[in-house]
């Protein structure tokens, strides 16, 4: 394992040129010279029962009457000169890798894999077998998550994911937001968002004075918490950090006007954040 730690700074824009399809399950736009892809592995009827002091009213307010759709996405990010995965979902299926493919890369064209968090459903394709699944892919996650979960709570299912990698895993200290950013990949600046896990890492991507945040599990039932940001989920370890990061960031977001992506927002998983009164609107990129 490597351990890295970089400065640099980041100016904010607009994403553009989108496009695509609900069936596929994949949806596309740019970041300057980058192509983002949002790669759906799930999508269902989603529960605001995993929602921790939502009161009837709230939920009357804001869960539409015809129920609304949880989603389990990752990303992948093709530069002019590597391919980015951000986390991998749960592996179920392979849906992830075939995707991948149908993009035209292959699992070994992969060169980073950025990991939010090591929860099972954002690493659970990194290995089959015991073996890499992007044998020529560097790892990278926060060291305070990689150490958590490793060392001190172990998840042996994180272990046995990050073990085909060895030396290929690079940790790193995301920046506090507001604070100097480090690059650890050109155009990729890792933030802390600590609260649903100890490590929880957000990525702002940049590029041609374009940017987008993909949030990670900042917020897992999108109706009630973009406009209710203080609620938080049953997921979140720390369900007072969780509220108040998430605040944090959506206003850095919304001020900003930086799109973002998330791993539980319903396809197409990226959009616009607003102030509206004393939350948040979220509008969907179409």
């Amino acid at each position: 394992m490597k351990k890295m730690m970089f400065m640099g700074l980041i100016f904010g824009a607009m994403t553009a040129g989108c496009s695509g399809d609900e069936s596929s399950g994949i949806f596309s736009f740019r970041v300057g010279e980058f192509e983002v892809y949002m790669l759906v592995e799930s999508q269902r009827d989603g529960s605001a029962g995993i929602l921790v002091g939502a009161s009837d009213d709230v939920l009357r307010q804001y869960i539409p009457q015809e129920g609304f759709k949880h989603s389990a996405n990752a990303f992948l990010i093709k530069t002019p000169s590597r391919n980015i995965l951000i986390d991998t979902g749960t592996g179920s299926g392979g849906i992830i890798l075939e995707k991948l493919r149908s993009l035209g890369v292959q699992p070994a064209d992969v060169n980073a894999v950025l990991i939010t968090h090591l929860h099972g459903d954002h690493f659970g394709s990194l290995q089959s077998g015991g073996r890499a699944v992007f044998p020529n892919a560097k790892i990278y996650l926060s060291e305070t998550e990689y150490e958590f979960f490793t060392k001190t709570n172990v998840n042996q299912g994180a272990v046995s994911a990050l073990a085909p990698y060895g030396d290929q895993i690079i940790t790193f200290e995301p920046a506090q937001l507001g604070q100097g950013m480090m690059e650890i990949l050109p155009g990729v600046y890792p933030i802390a968002a600590y609260g649903h896990t100890p490590g929880h890492t957000i990525f702002q991507i940049e590029n041609g004075g374009q940017k987008l945040l993909i949030i990670g599990d900042l917020l897992h039932v999108a109706p009630v918490q973009f406009p209710v940001p203080g609620i938080s989920a049953t997921y979140d370890m720390d369900q007072s950090g969780s509220a108040s990061v998430r605040r944090q960031i959506l206003n850095y977001a919304a001020v900003n006007k930086i799109p973002v992506g998330g791993m539980h927002i319903a396809y197409p998983g990226v959009g616009i954040v607003e102030v509206e009164g004393s939350g948040f609107r979220f509008s969907p990129i179409n």
